[in-house]
């Protein structure tokens, strides 16, 4: 490592030398040659309050960005189950509808084969009026205490002697 951060030809930026490979852990992170040059940097010029200051925007920054993004996620998620419910009411509703045409079209053509059978059979037979008249009346038996009088005692036919 070297001890002097490189600039820029300009001086606006740093230099920074690029490791190939990325750093696994905080440790490592933190001793990789990009991030010592920053520190190094950093505390050659006396910069620290000003690092302080934009490092803490950052975080700042990335912890907005994050809870924005996942109240954004929570509304996508309750969209998604408000829409899902749209259509699975809709879906019943289609469902429904469907069973009442079928129902309807089961009755207009049981109606129709009802209908087709009485207009058949009302041209195999003519139609016949009844009119209406009063009952016949019937002569009424006697009672059987009467006939039994009538016969005799022992319900035997009266004879007459000869």
């Amino acid at each position: 490592m070297s001890d002097k951060v490189k600039l820029s030809k300009d001086g606006s930026s740093i230099d920074f030398v690029q490791s190939e490979n990325l750093p696994t852990s905080l440790k490592k992170f933190r001793q990789s040659p990009e991030i010592e040059g920053f520190y190094r940097f950093i505390f050659e010029n006396d910069l620290q309050k000003e690092a302080y200051e934009i490092l803490n925007k950052i975080i700042e920054d990335r912890k907005l960005k994050k809870a924005q993004a996942k109240k954004e996620a929570k509304e996508a998620a309750r969209l998604e189950r408000a829409l899902i419910a749209e259509r699975a009411k809709k879906l019943k509703a289609a469902k429904a509808e469907e069973k009442a045409a079928a129902k309807a079209a089961a009755s207009a053509k049981k109606a129709a084969k009802v209908a087709v059978k009485s207009a058949s059979k009302a041209k195999s037979k003519p139609a016949v009026k009844k009119s209406a008249t009063p009952a016949k009346k019937v002569a009424k038996t006697a009672p059987k205490a009467k006939v039994k009088a009538a016969n005799g005692k022992n319900g035997k036919k009266a004879t007459r002697k000869k």
